[in-house]
């Protein structure tokens, strides 16, 4: 659910899993503090990724709300039960354009389904990609206790008060997902002090590109958002959200939270929650909200935004089969029987 569910219906974008983009991380690497890890998660089948879109890490450093580095990573259609992708690296001008454009840094290299993690290296970067381990963890059946979904709100008409809905049940415990994993030198990032980050997955129809998903700050997407407006926030450009989004954001949190319009335009600021771009200073320590790491319990700190503290935590634990190494999510859990 951290971006889950950013579809109509609580579905995927679409209808498709394979263009739906799940979580978003940002740290230092373990074993090289000067060096970022960078990962966008999609498709929770994880299963081959959709040959005709565009996965696309998306980085501003110079805080305008423009892309001025550009990751793209595209896949070719699957062969049985083999994939290929390549990854192209755009800077400047170019990285805005919403192709995969820029230098061919991967050429048609081996997706990884099994346990085996396949690592590419190109210069100093390190690349992935493949199932893995879900480090995410969330109370399915406990967030549906919470909230009235009918009607195509999603999850923004939370049941406050009454009768704890945890389950202590974490959904995701033996979940896998499709992997895409860079680390880079910190220093290419170009951070003054911070940069922000999100993800973003087109689709090409009909000849031209549609953006269908966005990943941003966890569970903003899936919080924050309706039926009546979850194409038009998947397709929008972050540059524009505080303008487009600043007002149904403040209007949710006061029927959640009872904000006041002050309170919930400070509580934004705090968090740097529009643009829904997630900030990462590198000089500190990576933790939620400057970047992300797998302990981060993202539906507790978004559940207590949104309700100022009212509704509590789920009690549950991070996951434990995550590596100190690269790609550091671990490996896919086995195929139910």
């Amino acid at each position: 659910m951290s971006n889950h569910f950013t579809g109509l219906s609580l579905g995927p974008p679409l209808g498709d899993q394979r263009l739906d983009l799940c979580d978003l991380y940002a740290f230092q690497a373990p074993a090289d503090p000067a060096r970022t890890v960078i990962i966008l998660n999609a498709n929770p089948n994880a299963d081959a990724l959709h040959p005709d879109a565009i996965y696309r890490v998306n980085i501003d450093n110079d805080g305008d709300g423009l892309t001025d580095i550009a990751v793209s990573y595209v896949f070719a259609p699957p062969q049985g039960d083999r994939q290929t992708f390549s990854v192209f690296l755009a800077r400047g001008e170019e990285a805005r354009s919403p192709e995969a454009v820029g230098e061919k840094v991967v050429s048609d290299e081996e997706v990884s389904f099994g346990t085996r993690a396949r690592m590419v290296r190109a210069g100093d970067i390190t690349f992935f990609a493949g199932s893995r381990s879900d480090a995410f963890f969330f109370d399915f059946d406990g967030v549906e206790k919470l909230f009235d979904t009918s009607g195509g709100r999603n999850f923004t008409a939370p049941h406050l008060g009454g009768k704890s809905p945890w389950t202590g049940v974490d959904s995701n415990a033996s979940a896998n997902v499709f992997s895409t994993v860079m680390e880079l030198p910190t220093a290419d990032l170009g951070a003054d002090p911070d940069i922000r980050i999100w993800g973003r997955c087109s689709l090409r129809k009909d000849g031209r590109l549609e953006h269908v998903d966005r990943a941003g700050h966890p569970s903003v997407s899936s919080f924050f958002n309706t039926d009546e407006t979850k194409v038009e926030y998947n397709a929008a450009e972050p540059v524009n959200d505080r303008a487009r989004w600043t007002d149904q954001f403040v209007h949710l949190m006061g029927h959640t939270g009872n904000y006041s319009r002050e309170e919930a335009i400070a509580a934004i600021d705090a968090e740097g929650l529009l643009p829904d771009m997630l900030t990462y200073d590198p000089s500190k320590p990576a933790r939620y909200p400057n970047g992300r790491i797998f302990t981060d319990d993202v539906i507790n700190h978004r559940l207590a935004f949104l309700s100022k503290g009212d509704i509590p935590p789920t009690g549950l634990s991070p996951h434990t089969d995550v590596l100190d190494e690269f790609p550091y999510l671990g490996n896919p859990h086995p195929a139910a029987g």
